[in-house]
Order: structure tokens, then sequence, then C-alpha cells
């Protein structure tokens, strides 16, 4: 067992003041390295988004060339996400411990490489496999661009612009995937594969740009720099088997009834479990230095003895103590991220769907019906820019997600004899504003809530909550699509065991189409009601000024903290940290 050392400070005590200098130092950089590294960044989410919008846009071309049954969709959508979100937590910690950049360029390496992988498929099993090692690339570029930005700009307007515009990168992502991958995919011969070299294409231009301006790692400050292999493992194998689950559970024999469905659910349920009570162990070990542990009157005292005995005891990958911090409001930002990716990318799948199966219209003639809202995304970021200085984020992100329900809402009672101006065009206005404000005003609460070493792992969770959004938004809407559409069918007595989506009489699918963008609808208001109820967060745009003299400082949530070291130590001549440690345990 290595030996205890003491734990580090914690940003859950709200003590902003001192975090946010920690990178004033970092913050000296020349223009034009600024304007590099802010767009490589942003190009590594532009990449992420436009992937998977291509293939959202793609997808009647892609079952039409490979013959992908119409409920097995979903999964060439949610190959990506999987293996994404799966192991953003564990390069996450790889980045914030062996270096940002370095990940970041492995990343998109292996990004570049499996993009053009997936445009040589030949087979629907094929396709997903490739998609699967593609988000491998992504899982290791998002969460270090993240880190970097958050490491290179201390809090105030700088930052600010940085966080909004790497936020941009996900409408512009989207813009970019579908209205070039809807145009490559309609006018050049190889179809569906052609948005493959796009995203290949623009992941190497990041590649190139962050080499020339990101600053050079910087050796890890962390005294035990041990990676938590047993929590990856246990983490990754949760969530790919969960994932996996989720992706399959409406194209299995038995469909959710499915014995091995049900047993894989259970089983990666248990391994999460399993993780989070590793975590706790992990991290108590770590703070031992202020609160004993195991504690003697624990039942478990003797299971975590033996632990420690027998058990390597490196950091956790990742502190349980990051969604309790700011009185839980960290875990509500999490959860508000899940929730709103849920509607949102349902949403967005299903319009693309309904726009080409169910209306008819070419990949192009619905990529022009979908670029209003690449138009508001953009103008969404550069208002968060301006304004995030001055409106609390609870308003913006309640606003947000409000609107994004309601253009599923749209949807969800539209009148395909109505002209697109009715329903189709303020819902595409409105789908990305909840997006773009849950994006840039949770990663820069985020960032600021984690310490230096932990922006990485900080942005990979919420990078992680919004995957597993995508993957349970679109499974939920499909699994409620299917059986509005058995249903409909067993009352007219039709069978569509064996028909596609362009085959189905519209009138039998249109209910169907509507009650799959009604579970985005409660998606989003869900999100809605959270922000309103439980994240009562201020302005968090600002820059604090450091002082010299024992101050009290308002973080704009209302608590106020002492920020003077000084006066912290003269407490029982106990350390910064120790002190810090035990009034967030109060």
């Amino acid at each position: 067992m290595a030996p205890k050392t003491k734990p580090e400070q914690q940003s859950g005590s709200d003590n902003e003041g001192e975090l946010d200098h920690v990178n004033d130092s970092e913050s000296d950089i020349p223009l034009w390295r600024t304007i590099l590294l802010i767009a490589s960044c942003t190009l590594t989410m532009l990449t992420t988004t436009a992937s998977n919008a291509s293939v959202s846009i793609a997808l009647p071309t892609m079952e039409q060339d490979l013959d992908i049954p119409q409920a097995a969709l979903d999964w060439v959508v949610a190959a990506n996400p999987l293996s994404n979100g799966c192991l953003l937590l564990l390069f996450g910690r790889l980045a914030d411990l062996y270096g940002r950049k370095k990940v970041f360029l492995i990343g998109s390496l292996w990004l570049v490489a499996f993009s053009l992988g997936c445009s040589f498929a030949q087979d629907p099993l094929t396709l997903d496999i490739l998609r699967g090692f593609q988000g491998l690339g992504s899982a290791a570029t998002i969460p270090a661009a993240l880190g970097i930005l958050a490491h290179s700009f201390p809090p105030g307007r700088t930052r600010a612009l940085a966080f909004a515009t790497f936020s941009a990168g996900a409408p512009l992502g989207g813009g970019t995937g579908i209205v070039l991958g809807g145009v490559l995919t309609e006018l050049t011969s190889q179809t569906w594969r052609s948005p493959f070299y796009l995203v290949a294409g623009i992941t190497a231009l990041s590649m190139v740009t962050a080499m020339i301006s990101f600053n050079p790692d910087q050796p890890s400050t962390e005294e035990d720099q041990r990676v938590d292999w047993i929590g990856a493992f246990l983490v990754t194998v949760g969530l790919v088997l969960i994932v996996f689950v989720l992706g399959q559970g409406e194209v299995a024999p038995q469909q959710w009834s499915t014995p091995y469905i049900i047993a894989l659910l259970i089983v990666g349920v248990i391994f999460v479990l399993i993780f989070v009570v590793w975590q706790y162990h992990l991290e108590s070990t770590q703070n031992s230095v202020i609160v004993p542990y195991p504690s003697p009157g624990s039942r478990f005292a003797s299971l975590s003895s033996f632990a420690l005995r027998h058990l390597p005891t490196p950091p956790p990958i990742m502190k349980l103590s990051l969604w309790t911090r700011a009185r839980g409001r960290v875990a509500v930002v999490f959860c508000i991220a899940c929730l709103n990716w849920c509607c949102f990318q349902g949403w967005n799948y299903w319009v693309v769907l309904y726009y080409q199966n169910y209306v008819g219209y070419s990949p192009l003639r619905t990529t022009v019906r979908m670029v209003p809202m690449f138009v508001t995304g953009l103008l969404c970021n550069g208002f968060v820019a301006l304004f995030v200085h001055h409106i609390p984020i609870t308003i913006l992100v309640a606003a947000g997600t409000a609107l994004t329900g309601c253009s599923a809402l749209l949807f969800a009672v539209i009148n395909p004899n109505a002209v697109y101006w009715a329903f189709g065009f303020p819902s595409a206005i409105i789908a990305v504003i909840g997006a773009d404000f849950v994006f840039a005003c949770g990663t820069m609460y985020v960032a600021k809530k984690c310490l230096p070493h932990e922006q990485s792992v900080g942005g990979a969770v919420f990078q992680t909550m919004t995957q597993i959004g995508t993957a349970l938004g679109v499974t939920v809407s499909t699994v409620v699509f299917d059986r509005v559409l058995e249903s409909r069918a067993a009352d007219n007595g039709i069978d569509i065991s064996n028909s596609t989506a362009t085959t189905e009489p519209g009138w039998l699918t249109l209910p169907a189409y509507k009650a799959a963008m009604w579970s985005c609808f409660a998606f989003g208001m869900c999100a809605c009601l959270l922000t309103i109820i439980f994240l009562r967060v201020g302005v968090i745009g600002h820059q604090v000024r450091p002082s010299r003299s024992p101050t009290l400082t308002e973080d704009g949530e209302g608590q106020r903290t002492v920020t003077n070291s000084a006066r912290a130590s003269k407490e029982k001549g106990l350390t910064n940290t120790e002190v810090e440690i035990r009034q967030i345990q109060k």
C-alpha cells in the first residue's frame, strides 16, 4: 500500500478566490496563439458533432445501401457515443496526468484514421465497429481540449469567450455535418462515405493547429500520479454494457425481454455501482489524514481494511466529491446536461427521419430545412460570450432547456399539410438554444469548481453525461416509436415485420413520429424543471480580484467565503487544505 498523502484542496468549499487565480501566470499568451488555440479546440468539437450529424443526415441512404433494418439504425448513431462516453473519464485522467497536448494529438490522429476507415465499410456490422473505434478519438480530444482551455485562461472575459467559442463548435459542427454531409451524400459518387472524408480532413487541420498553438505539457503537480486502472475498468465495462443494451434492446430477438439483454443490463448496473463504491473508498483513503478511514464503528470496516491491505490505492479517477461541490449544484448541472441532450439529440434524430422517410425529401432538401438551427446556434454562443458576465446562468439554462423542449413539442403536434414556416422553421430556430446555453454555461461552471489538475476530468464527466443523454434519448424515443407503430399496425391488421421506413404507409407512421417527439419534449421539460428548482446560480463569467487582506467574496451563488489563507491557517494551527476540507465536511 502506498503511503498516505495529504488530500488536496477541494473546490467544493466555494472558495473561488484562490482557485480562480491559479492560472493567472498562464494567461499571458500572444493574440495569434490565443486565436489558434481556441480555433483548434473548437475544431475538435466541430468534428465530433459533424461526425454524428453527417451520419444522421445520411441514415436513409445508409439504410438502402447497406440494407440496415429500421430498428437497427439507431445503433449506427449510438456506436460512436458508446465508446466516446464510456472512455471520457479515463482519457480525461490520462490527459491531466501525462499531458493534455499529448493526449489531444494522439486522439486526433486516431480519429483521422478511423474516420477514413468508416468510409470503406461494406456492411452494417463493420460500420458499427468502426464507428465505435472512431469514438475513441473524440473521447481523448474533447476532455483534453476542455482542460487546455480552462488551464490557459483564468476566469474572465477571455475564458468566457473561449468556452463560448468552443461550445459554438457543436452547432457549427452540426451545420457542417448536415449541410455539407447532405450535399456530399446527394451529389458525390461516394454518397454517404464522402462525409467521413470531410471529418478526417477537418480533424487533420485541428491537429496541425494544435501543434503550433498549444503550450508544451507541464509535469503534473500531483504527488501521487498513479492511474486508477481498477476504476477505469469498472466504469468502462459498466457504461459499455448499459449503452449497448440501450442500443440493442429494440433489435434483440425478443426485444427487452431477451435474456441476454436483461442479464447485461443488470451486470452493467452492478459494475457502475461497484465503481461508485470504489471511488468512495479511494477518496476516503486519500483524505484519511483528516478523517480516519476506515471508521472503527463502520459495519464495512473489515472490508475496507482488506481492500487497503491487498489492493492499490491510487487517487480516484473521479472524485465523488466533485458531484457534491457547490452544495450539489455541480451534480445538478451534470443531470441537466444529460436530460437536455436526451431531448436535443432525440429531436435531431427524428426530424431527419421524418423529413426523409415520411415527407420524402432528399438529403439536400432536408439540409435546407435544418440550416436555421445552425445560424441560431452561432448567435446563441455569441450571446453567451457577451452576456454571461451579466445574466445568471440559471436564467440562461432554464430558458434554453424550455425552448429546446418546445422545439420537440412543435413536431409532436405537427400538421404534415402545413407549410414549413408553421412548424418546421420555428422548431429549427429554437432547438439548439438549450444545447448551446447548457454546454457553454455548464462547462464554465464545472471548470470553475475544478482544481487545475482536475480540469480534463471535470470536462470529461460533463461530456460523458451528454453522450449518455444522446444514447438514452435516441433509445427511449425509438422504443416509443416502435411501440406506437406496432400498436397501430396490429389495430389495422398490417404486418410490418419485414417492412422498411420507406415502404410503411404515412398514415401509420405519423402517430409514431409524434409519439417519439412527445418523449423528447418530456426530457426537455424535466431539464427545465430541474434547473428552476435546484440550480440557483448567479453570474459566473466575472473575474474575482485577489486581495491581500482578509475579505469575504461572493461567488455569484449567495455563499460568502473567507479567501485569505493566513486567516484560515489560524484555526487550530492546521494547513489551508485541512481547514478547507473540514469546512466542506461541516
